[in-house]
């Protein structure tokens, strides 16, 4: 029986889903890290049995399973040959909670944050943090034996296992939990596989000997992030082995084994009651990497909760991304590095501020740092979030050579840190290498990267070198080659060197013990696949040449543009993490509609297609289908990652090998439809809501169609432009762009705007222009886009200073021209030139109102309540504060913004049939029930049109755009 047959029959036994599709063996390739082994086949399971099966038929077939839960993995953990086993979808229960004991029993598919919000009603929380902690799950954190910033105070994963249950490579069901020596030795009788592992275990570590050369050739005792190989020294502290401990938890040795020893299927955790609400974080500027580092050893004499680093290079890429631009307030000057340090108190804010003083004064006795800010409040929150950021931001910066995981994860005594980074400095001069320093200081593990190109053969043999010559430094200082990440494949060739051959024969005997039947991750940690082999990218590969019709330049092409996807998954965060990214994702819960998958699919298909159309495959249809091209990838993932611009690429160059469907044409020229349309517009309205009419162009049932208004805004305006009373216009002139949407739909939205305008007294001019080609580009019609962006820029680049804007009322139309305008153009100054004066109607409010050219006395005193659903593309391209101080300016408003995610309707998106439950799905994840629960005599403002409709559709409430409520606020 063939392999795909024999998956037939297992798929047919599983309450879960097994997936071995081209596309999804594609998509589980890769990780975070460098590496790409492609499965045999995907298993999403269901339950416990679910697993034990998998496990079965991998023994019976000979392959490998490998665990994954959110794939972030930087050393190649959760990449492998034969079944990957995601438990992200399913198991994700939080089981039991003990407040008395602070234990909680979780499945491992629960989100490290998702944990800690469930906690904190209670006063407790999961300590260990990693940057990845929206989305990271606590089965890979066991794995891993993760940390993160808070280890220098609340310690590693491996410190909180209480119990761990697995399921071992023969398919028994196991709990692994602290015993009793007494215990331990009556586990040792039997013939069962965990009776053997016990019998090994106490075999193996009895023997005097073999714990002098584990203490000989292990890590120092005091690097506490240490993941060096299987946990064996800490079993050492048991009275059975040498140690003063009468008990003993071998769930501490699962911990950190990355899946080659069992599979987790529940976790018992210690937690930990809650940082102190009265916290100062003082960041330390820097002129020199090794100044920052000699700094942390007086740092560390004030109990600090983190103390963490970002050198100059993290900082810059910053500058560039759209989200984190917004968190680096905090920056004095040009520094080399900063140096995050953070106190705090239980008492008062007050003692919290003396810590801080007394820091702040150490650090200046010693002649540290030449800036040292102090940070109070939410701003602590946003520097944080700029150093998780970190890694994300490193998949941004341009071309081929990347920020490498080759000695990434490097730990030392802190004692030892100033003299092995500069050690590591001068060994990197010899290269001729510039590294890249970040995270945790404190810990004495600083993360490390050479830029390097992995696509060349000298790259990878840098890649190989610098990692070996690392691999003798770390050893001559005594520390840990992973203090968290895992050795995987990066780092699990060089164990032998690490903890020296006998210990590594150990851990070989060990995973025998384990896995008799070599079915538990192999390749990882012992018998490891060579770091420089199975990586991503092929070397000395001649780059393919991929012409597309939107200039891609800024990433050296549409190629690169895909491969700044690093695999940090960003895009798996969910609703409770806040922000857009990735709105279908947070529908389905499935990998492939992840911004990661879509990035990850395009550049697969365009590096290894032999087809002369390299976008025409089914797949890439497939994984592109659920986007929504809502922008927020572009903002949100700090490599920057504009899936928006490649969907409309890919459809583009799709549908040029297999046409354009009735439906996708009539989106498309919805402008031109409408233009026609609205001479009847009743008639219209008729025949666009009959049933046959929404079958035949795919509409939803459920949905109407937008009806056309009775006259277009065009026409009003042409009509209504010669009564306004020139004298009132004591402002600027202003450009107002007539958008499709306000144009035919919304023509009272945009009667609003104009009044509005003129009776603040602006004079309001509206060209005769072309629509904003948003619907050709949500539908991949690229060259009609490409017409009207140039056409647009004609017309206005004449007109249009800084003096004069250009302003928009639908935000998708106006922040077209600072988007895709800029790949479109054919007069790239030009189009640059004018994008910078044009502003959404609540940009340029909010402008006027800091000039003082609005103020509260030109509106009524009558009381308000405001909440604010942010359009998409407002919150990834523009802000939706410029909303907030709009309708601020009015004395009595109270105005809140919605925490509120992506509406689901996506112009045309939730439109057609076959997405209108996803569609639905996507309001539901937050912005439906936060509108149930408003209140009926609180305004809603939604800019996007969509948003409007949407909210309808799914709350029978109905939504205004800001600039009608703030019409309705005048005197």
């Amino acid at each position: 029986m063939s392999l795909q047959s024999k998956f037939d029959s297992l798929s047919k036994q599983l309450e879960g889903t097994l997936l071995y599709d081209e596309l999804h063996k594609i998509l589980y390739s890769t990780d975070a890290s460098a590496y790409k082994l492609t499965p045999e086949a995907v298993a999403l399971p269901k339950s416990v049995e679910d697993i034990v099966k998998v496990v079965q038929f991998a023994r019976e077939n000979k392959l490998s399973i490998t665990p994954r839960t959110a794939g972030t993995s930087l050393a190649g953990q959760t990449v492998g040959n034969g079944i990957i086993v995601d438990v992200s979808k399913y198991f994700t229960k939080i089981v039991s909670f003990d407040k008395e004991k602070k234990t909680v029993t979780v499945q491992p598919g629960v989100i490290r944050d998702e944990l800690n919000i469930f906690l904190k009603p209670y006063g407790l929380f999961f300590g260990p943090n990693t940057s990845t902690s929206n989305r990271c799950m606590i089965g890979g954190m066991v794995g891993n034996n993760s940390s993160g910033t808070t280890s220098i105070r609340y310690g590693v994963t491996r410190d909180k296992i209480v119990e761990i249950k697995t399921v071992l490579s023969d398919g028994s069901k196991v709990s692994f939990s602290e015993i009793t020596s007494a215990e331990f030795i009556q586990k040792t009788i039997g013939d069962s596989l965990e009776n053997q592992i016990y019998k090994k275990l106490y075999d193996e570590l009895s023997v005097q000997a073999t714990q002098e050369e584990i203490k000989r050739e292990f890590p120092k005792p005091e690097i506490h992030r240490r993941n060096t190989g299987y946990a064996v020294d800490i079993l050492l502290k048991s009275d059975l082995f040498g140690g003063k401990e009468p008990t003993i938890n071998v769930g501490k040795l699962l911990c950190g084994s990355e899946g080659t020893l069992g599979f987790t299927t529940e976790v018992t955790l210690k937690v930990d009651i809650l940082p102190p609400s009265h916290n100062v974080m003082v960041v330390a500027h820097f002129h020199t990497i090794q100044e920052s580092l000699e700094s942390v050893l007086i740092a560390m004499k004030h109990h600090l909760y983190t103390c963490e680093m970002m050198d100059d290079t993290i900082l810059d890429c910053t500058k560039t991304n759209r989200e984190q631009a917004k968190n680096r307030f905090f920056i004095v000057g040009e520094p080399k590095a900063v140096m995050m340090l953070e106190v705090g108190s239980y008492e008062s804010m007050e003692d919290a501020q003396k810590q801080a003083d007394d820091l702040v004064a150490d650090l200046e006795k010693n002649n540290f740092g030449y800036a040292l800010p102090k940070i109070y409040g939410t701003d602590i929150d946003k520097i944080n979030e700029l150093r998780k950021a970190g890694l994300g931001l490193l998949g941004s910066i341009v071309g081929d050579n990347k920020a490498a995981d080759s000695i990434e994860d490097t730990a030392v005594e802190l004692s030892d840190l100033p003299n092995y980074i500069a050690d590591f400095s001068a060994m990197m001069a010899r290269h001729g290498q510039s590294a890249i320093y970040y995270a945790h200081a404190g810990a004495g593990e600083i993360h490390l990267r050479p830029v390097l190109n992995l696509k060349t053969k000298e790259g990878i043999f840098q890649f190989r070198n610098i990692a070996t010559e690392v691999a003798h430094l770390v050893k001559k200082y005594r520390g840990s080659l992973s203090g968290e990440h895992g050795d995987g494949i990066v780092r699990g060739e060089f164990l032998p060197f690490m903890i020296g051959e006998q210990n590594y024969e150990l851990l070989k005997r060990i995973k025998l013990a384990f896995d008799p039947y070599s079915v538990l991750n192999m390749g990882k940690i012992v018998n490891a696949l060579k770091m420089d082999e199975n990586l991503r990218f092929e070397p000395g590969r001649v780059e393919p040449d991929i012409q597309t019709i939107q200039d891609f330049s800024d990433s050296m092409g549409i190629l690169r543009a895909a491969e700044k996807c690093n695999g940090s998954g960003d895009c798996r965060k969910l609703p409770s993490a806040g922000g857009t990214l990735c709105p279908s994702y947070r529908a389905t819960r499935n990998e492939r509609d992840t911004t990661r998958a879509r990035a990850n699919a395009l550049r697969d298909y365009l590096t290894n297609s032999d087809k002369e159309n390299k976008f025409d495959q089914k797949e890439l249809y497939q994984v592109f289908d659920l986007c929504v091209s809502c922008k927020a990838c572009a903002s949100e993932c700090p490599s920057n990652v504009d899936i928006a611009s490649l969907k409309a690429e890919f459809l583009y160059q799709y549908q040029k090998a297999n046409g354009f469907s009735l439906r996708s044409r009539i989106f498309a020229n919805n402008a031109k439809l409408n233009h026609l349309g609205s001479g009847f517009p009743s008639f219209t309205n008729w025949v666009s809501n009959l049933s046959v009419v929404k079958s035949i162009m795919g509409v939803a049932q459920k949905r109407e169609v937008p009806h056309l208004a009775k006259i277009t805004f065009r026409d009003w305006y042409k009509n209504q432009k010669q009564s306004v009373v020139q004298d009132t216009l004591i402002n600027n002139k202003v450009y107002l762009f007539c958008d499709e949407f306000t144009n035919y739909y919304d023509v009272s939205v945009g009667i609003d705007a104009f009044e509005l305008l003129t009776t603040l007294g602006y004079e309001v001019v509206i060209l005769n222009h072309e629509e904003s080609g948003r619907a050709y580009l949500s539908k991949g019609f690229l060259e009609e886009a490409k017409e009207i962006a140039n056409i647009n820029i004609e017309i206005f680049s004449d007109v249009i200073t800084d003096q004069a804007p250009l302003i928009g009322i639908e935000p998708s139309a106006i922040l077209s021209f600072r988007d895709e305008y800029l790949r479109l153009a054919v007069d790239k100054p030009k189009a640059a030139k004018l994008a910078k004066n044009v502003f959404t109607i609540e940009e340029f409010f909010k402008n006027e109102i800091t000039k003082g050219n609005i103020k509260a006395e030109q509106f009524s005193d009558e009381v308000k309540e405001i909440k604010i659903h942010g359009h998409c593309h407002q919150k990834a391209l523009s802000t939706v504060e410029a909303t907030f101080v709009m309708l601020n300016i009015p004395k009595n408003n109270t105005v809140t913004i919605y925490n509120s995610g992506c509406c689901g309707m996506a112009g045309s998106f939730g439109y057609e049939k076959e997405h209108y439950d996803i569609s639905m799905q996507m309001g539901e994840d937050t912005l439906f029930p936060k509108i149930r629960s408003t209140a009926q005599t609180t305004e809603i403002a939604a800019a996007g049109t969509s948003c409007r409709h949407q909210i309808f559709d799914g709350t029978s409430r109905k939504a205004q755009h800001p600039v009608s409520i703030l019409r309705s606020c005048l005197k």
